[in-house]
C-alpha cells in the first residue's frame, strides 16, 4: 500500500474522534477557551441535549477579524508558540485542534469582537467542506461560538449518542466542575430555552460555601474539612469530607491540577490510601481538591482528553497528598487506628521516621515510584466522578521562626527592625541598631588582632551537666548591652560594640539559645503539632515501665505518646521545634535519658533537647549572624543571656594597644 499524507478534511475528521466524543466534549472545549480568554461571564445555551444547538457566549478578549479564519484551522492557537511554552503550559487549551475538529462535524459560527474593533465579525464553517465565510455582524465585546446539528454529516457517530436527557446531564455535570474550579466567574446554563443553572460569581467565603452547597449539597458542607498545605512550590487546597460525609458512590470527587480537571490514578490512589483506615470498602470519599505545581514539573500532554497528567516527581506528589489528607483526618480525630502498614508505600529500606513531617522537608529529590506500585495504580479503574476547586492561598509556615525563606538563607537585609522602644543592643530609637556600619579605627585594630589569634572551638557541648542552662563568668566585667555589629570572626563569632569597647558573640551558642527559648515551658506548656502520619516505635521494657510517670513531663513539651500494646507506642504529636528532627532516633534517646534520670526537671529536659535540635553551621555571613541574634532577642523578649560566658565575652585590647605604643 502507498503511504500518503492525509487530506486536511480527513485529518480533521479523525482528530474530531478524539476531541468530540459527545456534546459535553464540545462544551468543555469551548468553555475552556472562554476561560483562557479572561471571561468573567459565560452563558451556555443548549437545545435537545446539545445535538441541535450548543451556544457559548463570553465577555472575554475576543478575536480580531484577520485571525477568525485562522482560528478555525487545525493546529492554530495563541496559547503556545515555542517548545519552551509546551514544557510549561499554564492555559487549559494548547493543541489548537478543538475548533477545527468541531467545525468538521457540525455547522459552526464563530462571532467575535475585541475591544480594539468597532465592528464584530463572524466566521462560518460547515462540515467536511471547511470553507470559512467571513461577514460583519453585531456583537458586544467578547466571543460567541454556535454549534448546530452536531454529527449531521457523520450519522454513524450520531447513532451512538444517548437520549437527550442523558446528554444534557453530562453537560450539567461538566459545568458543575467548572463552577467549583472558578468561583470568580458567573456561569448560566439554559436547556431548551429554560434557565437550569445560575452560578453567580462568589467574592466572599460565605458565597463560596453557598456555591459549594449548590453543587455538592448541604450535607457535604456540614461535614467538610478545609485543607491548606504548601511545600517547596507544591500546594494543596480545598475541602475533604469526614467519614460521616462519605458517599455510597464516587460521584462527589473533584480534583484539579493547575486548574485542569483530573481523573488521575496516582492522585486517586493517594486519596484512597489516606482514607484507608476511615472508610469501609462500600464507602467512597467526597472531596474538592486543587493541586498547584510548577508547570515545568508536570506534563499535561499525555492524555487525548487531558484527563490525566504525568508528574516529574510522582512519589513526592503522592506522599504530599496522602500525608496532607491523613493529617487533616487525624487532627479532626477521624482516623480509627493507624496501621503499621501505612509505610508500605515507602521503600523497604526507608526508616519509619520518614513518615513524619521530615518526608516533606528533606531537600533531596524523591525517588520515582517503583514499578510494582505503578503497575498496581494502572490497574485501578477510572472513577466516573468529578473534579476540583479554585484555592484561596494561605501560606503556612514550616518552621517555628517568623522568617522568610530568603531570610533563613542569609539573603535578608542587614538591618533588623523591632517594635520595642528599647532593646538590649543599646539603641534608644524605635528600631534596633544591629546593622552593618563602618567600624572605628579602634575596632579595626581589634579585628586584626582577633583574626591573627586562634579562638576556642564552641562546638563541644556538655549534654550531662544540665542543672543550669549556662555558666556565668564572675571574673569577666558585666556587659550591659550589645551595640553595633562589626564583622564575623573565624566564621562563627560576631564582633560587636559594647559601652566601653567590643565583645565577641558565639553564633553557635546563639543557635543553642534559640532552640532553648523555643522549648521554654516555664510560662506554659508548648503547643502540640500532630504528625501527618503517627510514628510507630518499639520500646524496651524498662522504658515502658516508667512511661506513665513521665507522661506529665512529656505533656508540658507537647510530646504525645500513645501506648498500643506491651511493646509498642505511637508518637502522635511533638512541638514545632522537633518537627524537623529524626523522631525515631530522638524520641528513643530522650526516653532512654529520662529513664536513667527520673528526677529530671523541665529545665533539664529543655536543655537536653536544645543540645539535640540545635542547628549549627560551619560558616556564617554577617547578615546571617545578625539574624540569628535578632531571633534570640525576639524569643527572649529582649533579654539576652549576657552573663553566659559561652555566649558573649568582652574583648581586652590592652595587649594590642601596649604593643602599638611600644
Amino acid at each position: 500500500m502507498t503511504i500518503k499524507i492525509l487530506p486536511a478534511r480527513l485529518a480533521n475528521q479523525i482528530a474530531a474522534g478524539e476531541v468530540v466524543e459527545r456534546p459535553a466534549s464540545v462544551v468543555k472545549e469551548l468553555v475552556e477557551n472562554s476561560l483562557d480568554s479572561g471571561a468573567t461571564r459565560i452563558d451556555v445555551d443548549i437545545e435537545k441535549g446539545g445535538t441541535k444547538l450548543i451556544r457559548i457566549r463570553d465577555n472575554g478578549k475576543g478575536i480580531v477579524k484577520d485571525e477568525l479564519q485562522l482560528a478555525l484551522s487545525r493546529h492554530a492557537t495563541s496559547k503556545i508558540h515555542t517548545l519552551d511554552d509546551l514544557e510549561a503550559i499554564i492555559s487549559l487549551g494548547f493543541r489548537g485542534e478543538a475548533l477545527a475538529s468541531i467545525s468538521s462535524v457540525s455547522r459552526l459560527t464563530l462571532t467575535s469582537r475585541p475591544a480594539t474593533q468597532q465592528q464584530a465579525w463572524s466566521a462560518y464553517a460547515e462540515g467536511r467542506e471547511m470553507a470559512v465565510k467571513i461577514q460583519p455582524t453585531a456583537h458586544p465585546i467578547g466571543t460567541t461560538v454556535e454549534v448546530l446539528d452536531l454529527f449531521f454529516n457523520t450519522p454513524a457517530r450520531r447513532k451512538f449518542l444517548r437520549t437527550e436527557k442523558t446528554e444534557f446531564t453530562h453537560i450539567d455535570e461538566l459545568l458543575k466542575r467548572i463552577a467549583l474550579s472558578r468561583v470568580d466567574i458567573t456561569i448560566n446554563l439554559k436547556h431548551n430555552g429554560k434557565m437550569v443553572r445560575q452560578y453567580r460569581a462568589a467574592k466572599t467565603e460565605v458565597q463560596c460555601e453557598k456555591r459549594i452547597a449548590s453543587v455538592c449539597g448541604n450535607a457535604f458542607v456540614r461535614n467538610m474539612l478545609k485543607i491548606e498545605l504548601e511545600h517547596n512550590g507544591l500546594k494543596l487546597y480545598g475541602w475533604i469530607a469526614t467519614p460521616e460525609g462519605a458517599r455510597a458512590q464516587s460521584d462527589m470527587q473533584f480534583c484539579y491540577v493547575n486548574g485542569r480537571m483530573m481523573r488521575d490514578k496516582l492522585i486517586n490512589h493517594a486519596i484512597r490510601q489516606s482514607y484507608e483506615t476511615s472508610l469501609t470498602s462500600e464507602q467512597y470519599a467526597a472531596y474538592i481538591l486543587f493541586i498547584e505545581i510548577d508547570p515545568h514539573h508536570v506534563d499535561v500532554n499525555v492524555h487525548p482528553a487531558k484527563h490525566e497528567v504525568r508528574f516529574h516527581q510522582s512519589r513526592l506528589v503522592h506522599d504530599f497528598i496522602y500525608q496532607a489528607l491523613a493529617s487533616a483526618l487525624l487532627q479532626a480525630d477521624h482516623v480509627k487506628q493507624p496501621k503499621a502498614s501505612a509505610a508500605a508505600f515507602h521503600t523497604a529500606t526507608e526508616p519509619q521516621s520518614n513518615l513524619n513531617q521530615n518526608t516533606l522537608n528533606e531537600p533531596k529529590a524523591p525517588e520515582p515510584l517503583d514499578g510494582a506500585l505503578l503497575d498496581a495504580i494502572e490497574k485501578i479503574p477510572d472513577y466516573p466522578g468529578r473534579s476540583g476547586y479554585q484555592q484561596v492561598s494561605v501560606p503556612t509556615s514550616t518552621s517555628g521562626q517568623n522568617l522568610s525563606a530568603r531570610q533563613r538563607e542569609g539573603g535578608q537585609t542587614s538591618e533588623w527592625q523591632s517594635t520595642r522602644p528599647q532593646n538590649s543592643y543599646g539603641s534608644s530609637k524605635q528600631h534596633s541598631s544591629i546593622r552593618e556600619t563602618a567600624p572605628s579605627r579602634k575596632e579595626v585594630e581589634a579585628y586584626h588582632q582577633l583574626m591573627s589569634t586562634p579562638l576556642p572551638n564552641d562546638n563541644g557541648r556538655d549534654t550531662l551537666a544540665l542543672s543550669t542552662p549556662y555558666t556565668a563568668d564572675v571574673t569577666s566585667p558585666a556587659i550591659g548591652a550589645l551595640g553595633k555589629s562589626i564583622a564575623v570572626v573565624h566564621d562563627t563569632y560576631l564582633l560587636m560594640t559594647i559601652t566601653d569597647g567590643c565583645a565577641l558573640v558565639s553564633v553557635s551558642r546563639a543557635e543553642w539559645w534559640r532552640s532553648r527559648y523555643q522549648l521554654d515551658v516555664s510560662k506554659g506548656a508548648l503547643k502540640a503539632q500532630p504528625l501527618l502520619v503517627p510514628l510507630a516505635m518499639k520500646l524496651p521494657a524498662e522504658q515502658l515501665q516508667v512511661l506513665d510517670s513521665l507522661m506529665p513531663l512529656l505533656s508540658k513539651f507537647a510530646i504525645e505518646l500513645k501506648v498500643r500494646d506491651s511493646k509498642n507506642v505511637m508518637v502522635m504529636a511533638v512541638p514545632q521545634p522537633l518537627r524537623q528532627q529524626n523522631l525515631q532516633l530522638l524520641i528513643g534517646e530522650m526516653l532512654a535519658y529520662l529513664a536513667a534520670n527520673l528526677t529530671a526537671s523541665p529545665e533539664q529536659l529543655a536543655c537536653w533537647l536544645a543540645d539535640k535540635v540545635q542547628v549549627e553551621k560551619s560558616h556564617y555571613t554577617l547578615s546571617e549572624a545578625i539574624q540569628v541574634l535578632a531571633e534570640v532577642e525576639r524569643l527572649a523578649d529582649g533579654e539576652l543571656p549576657l552573663n553566659d560566658s559561652r555566649f558573649v565575652k568582652p574583648v581586652d585590647f590592652s595587649t594590642t594597644i601596649a604593643a602599638l605604643i611600644s
